[in-house]
């Protein structure tokens, strides 16, 4: 029997919906402070009807529009969720525009054929890595 539209789904129904793992949508919770699902004794995770919503608006910023987490932070914060949920034209509003991002000084040299832009992409996803990795030695270290 199939729940209605109206019903909480859990993370595995949620995750199934929006189109990724679990521990994504649990990694999305702590980067993103409009992502938070109602949390039940024990710490289960369920999922509104309107979260799930959210849910794919940041899989589409993320994975169709090709927006970094820190993208996804500043859009909400300059346009609201309106934006997120893609109900809002895209570009950044004039009145609150999103600011460029300075790109950090390679220890390394970039690598050849790469332009500036998918060099800044590529550091920012490298600074993102290194700051799951650190979440996640803190976490086995417990």
């Amino acid at each position: 029997m199939a729940k209605s539209p109206e019903a909480f789904r859990s993370i595995s129904e949620a995750a199934t919906e929006v189109g990724v793992p679990q521990h994504v949508l649990r990694f999305w919770e702590t980067k993103f402070a409009f992502v938070s699902p109602v949390k039940r004794a024990g710490g289960r995770r369920f999922y509104r009807p309107e979260d799930i919503d959210i849910l794919k608006g940041v899989r589409r910023l993320l994975h169709e529009e090709g927006l970094t987490l820190k993208g996804v932070a500043r859009l909400h914060k300059a346009q609201g969720i309106k934006r997120i949920l893609g109900k809002e034209a895209a570009g950044p509003a004039p009145e609150a525009p999103v600011p460029e991002m300075p790109v950090r000084p390679a220890a390394q040299p970039a690598p050849t054929g790469l332009s500036s832009d998918q060099r800044q992409r590529l550091a920012e996803v490298l600074r993102d890595i290194e700051a799951a990795q650190s979440r996640l030695e803190a976490a086995l270290s417990r």
